[in-house]
């Protein structure tokens, strides 16, 4: 299985963007030893059926350089290790939820920790998301034509209209206003990227945090729904 991996011109380019941002805890990565500056980026293999969409990283992944480690991430990857091993499978030490979610592609809306875990404004998701963009669309092909995503909350979800036409918006709009339906529903959108609309399938689950209170214990039963109706 061959995963993608940014090109020295893409890490750069994350590299000059986070230069001069205010807001990235760089205490978070120095106390690990690691340069702010870098970005952390998941990524996966080219081919693979389905992309996680996260909204930033936490401190845990800002120390370890790789996305969804913290207690929500692992939420995540402990789904995707029942899928593959049976629901009854003990849950994942640290490197099984690693290669658990070595068949899929990771990406967030920007890849720094925000100081105090608050979501980034709208300001620096549209800063990164022409470069997000390019990693989605043109590092990850999908299986069959078609790209599936589970969005992680509602910073997640509403990033695939950044950019986008009206119609699309609104199409976000009207899915997200649902309410709790629409973590069990998919909504198709046409994704427009270098001049081509590309199909994509989201399909939104709340956020995993452990301070979202109303949905953390309920998140593992969902995220276990999803990737049944999704395989």
């Amino acid at each position: 299985m061959t995963c993608t991996r940014l090109s020295a011109a893409q890490h750069a380019a994350f590299r000059r963007l986070a230069q001069d941002l205010p807001g990235i805890d760089r205490e978070a990565y120095e106390s690990a030893g690691r340069d702010w500056r870098d970005p952390v980026i998941g990524l996966g293999p080219r081919d693979a059926a389905l992309c996680i969409f996260g909204r930033d990283p936490g401190r845990t992944e800002a120390q370890q350089g790789q996305p969804f480690l913290g207690k929500g991430g692992q939420l995540v990857r402990a789904a995707l290790h029942r899928q593959r091993h049976g629901p009854d499978a003990p849950a994942p030490d640290f490197a099984e939820s690693i290669e658990a979610g070595s068949g899929v592609f990771w990406l967030n809306t920007a890849p720094y920790k925000p100081v105090g875990n608050k979501a980034w404004s709208m300001a620096v998701k549209r800063r990164f998301q022409p470069l997000m963009a390019e990693l989605l669309i043109d590092l990850w092909h999908g299986r069959g034509g078609r790209r599936t995503v589970i969005a992680l909350g509602r910073e997640a979800f509403f990033w695939f209209g950044i950019g986008q036409p009206a119609e699309v918006n609104a199409a976000l709009d009207d899915f997200w206003a649902l309410g709790d339906e629409r973590y069990g529903r998919t909504l198709e959108v046409g994704y427009a990227h270098g001049g081509v609309t590309h199909p994509v399938t989201l399909a939104p689950l709340p956020h995993p945090s452990p301070a979202n209170a109303v949905w953390f214990s309920r998140f593992s039963a969902l995220m276990d729904a999803r990737l049944r109706h999704l395989s």
